[in-house]
């Protein structure tokens, strides 16, 4: 209330109170405003509380889009691909010795027991490393989360399928009962956490849902320790429990798109079937026939009818359709979907009519989306799964850390999804060899931009040039050739790498 407002206040107080209210709408946000054009729909319920009433229902909707919906499962497909592909994520040990260096040897072994490990990593013995991650990728994003259960060491009833004991036991979000809901303990939508918001356990069915009928939780669940559970959730709001699928913005639009487009469909079908009529003239040319036997036109190109009869014409039941606006109002409706998705409208619409440049920047600004729900893959999934198989590889004496590694490196590595493909190879690889001789980039961030393991490219090229040598074969690859030897004739030429060799030391203007 100001200076003017409390003078005439005691005079003419309704006066006032109007005066007020008005410069209170005047200095309002006008989104804050509710009107007849704007609704002003609000959340204020918290995270847990809003995907309690609704959580279900969008896991369920998206499933059934998935199963139906081919725009949503080439989405999926393509963030499947984008996001682990075909190898799945790779894991390149980098443990270091005490100097600092890698230690190639057990970087080896590890990298070995690893590789045998992914065989079959889940407990069924159905699916192999990168296929569980695959599977894992798109129930997270179609579902909003997935579990899977650590099995480790020794447990009734189950027989490890390879030497280190542990397994994952993969677990769909239904095992997590959106109804177990106990504050006395802490326990919200079945995961049970302090109060410090920690993850203690998470409380889980017994078995699926959806092929049991549950007539009791207490009956039906178990409690399984945070330490023993992966829980890969996608969330979007601070101190969300459990995740939202990643289609929840666009269920919607995604559902009226089918709904339309099989109107087209039928539409177009309808009109695809010819129909003609004959039309009689005016009422009083027509006299009714009795048992009249219904008239044909057959038809063939450069025909001529004539058996109308006097006072007739033929007419066509003509179609508007195919719709000509259908593929506009389509390609819009896709943008709008690929925005909510993290993913890219020719990725999604299968459309790749653009401009050269316009397809560049698209990839560009596609793969940041793909690289943060890869991160967030790895963070959620990758990561754990394999420190945890190492450690248990180490208890279990399976693999020994010689003593001249560092104990806090370990557990050290780099964790490598699909990258993004190279647009035009000439221009990248020019670029990325500039950068490499100036001194901004090394080999190794160049082999895995390629998405290649740069130990594995460097024991590759070895084999090759030793083997191109041996053969005396001679390629611009192999600057060998260019330095040492007799004018590049690879049979008196001698490697200086090799001491038993007795190579030519280099001039003073190749070392340079």
């Amino acid at each position: 209330m100001n200076r003017v407002d409390r003078v005439l206040e005691p005079l003419f107080p309704r006066w006032v109170a109007q005066r007020m209210a008005a410069r209170d709408v005047i200095q309002a946000y006008e989104a804050a405003t509710v009107t007849r054009t704007h609704k002003a729909k609000r959340q204020g319920r918290s995270a847990n509380a809003s995907l309690q009433k609704d959580g279900r229902s969008m896991r369920e909707q998206c499933r059934k889009l998935d199963e139906d919906h081919d725009i949503v499962i080439g989405l999926l497909d393509r963030l499947e691909e984008r996001i682990v592909g075909g190898p799945g994520i790779s894991v390149e040990p980098l443990p270091l010795d005490y100097s600092g260096n890698v230690h190639t040897g057990f970087a080896g072994l590890l990298k070995a027991e690893w590789a045998e490990w992914s065989l079959c990593p889940e407990v069924s013995g159905e699916l192999t490393r990168p296929q569980m991650e695959r599977l894992v990728c798109r129930t997270w994003l179609r579902d909003g989360e997935a579990l899977a259960q650590q099995v480790i060491g020794k447990v009734a009833g189950y027989e490890h399928l390879h030497k280190v004991p542990f397994a994952l036991e993969l677990l769909e979000p239904d095992y997590l009962p959106w109804e177990y809901n106990d504050l006395s303990k802490g326990i919200a939508q079945g995961v049970e956490r302090n109060e410090w918001r920690r993850v203690r356990a998470y409380h889980v069915y017994k078995r699926h849902p959806g092929d049991l009928i549950v007539h009791g939780l207490a009956q039906n669940t178990k409690s399984v320790p945070a330490d023993r559970m992966l829980h890969i959730a996608y969330r979007k709001r601070i101190g969300q429990n459990r995740g939202v699928p990643l289609l929840h913005g666009v269920i919607t639009r995604l559902a009226d798109i089918k709904d339309y487009e099989e109107s087209e469909r039928v539409a177009a079908r309808i009109s695809a079937a010819l129909g003609m009529y004959i039309k009689k003239g005016s009422p009083d040319e027509y006299t009714p026939v009795q048992n009249a036997k219904e008239r044909s036109i057959p038809i063939k190109p450069g025909m001529l009818y004539d058996g109308l009869k006097p006072g007739e014409e033929v007419g066509m039941i003509e179609s508007n359709r195919p719709n000509t606006f259908l593929e506009p109002f389509r390609s819009g409706q896709l943008k709008a979907v690929a925005a909510g998705t993290r993913s890219t409208h020719s990725s999604v619409a299968r459309s790749y009519d653009g401009t050269y440049s316009a397809q560049r920047q698209e990839l560009v600004e596609g793969q940041l989306g793909y690289d943060l729900l890869q991160h967030e893959f790895i963070d959620y999934w990758c990561r754990p799964v394999y420190r945890r198989w190492l450690e248990t590889a180490i208890v279990s004496g399976q693999i020994k850390v010689p003593a001249d590694v560092d104990p806090d490196t370990v557990f050290s590595a780099v964790y490598q999804g699909p990258v993004m493909p190279w647009i035009n190879p000439v221009h990248e690889a020019t670029a990325w060899n500039l950068l490499v001789d100036a001194g901004f980039a090394d080999e190794a961030e160049v082999a895995r931009s390629r998405g290649r393991n740069p130990a594995e490219l460097k024991k590759s090229r070895m084999a090759e040039i030793l083997f191109n040598r041996a053969k005396g074969l001679v390629f611009g690859s192999d600057a060998f050739h260019k330095f040492y030897g007799n004018k590049g004739n690879a049979d008196n030429a001698k490697d200086p790498a090799d001491p038993a060799s007795g190579g030519n030391q280099p001039s003073k203007q190749a070392r340079g």
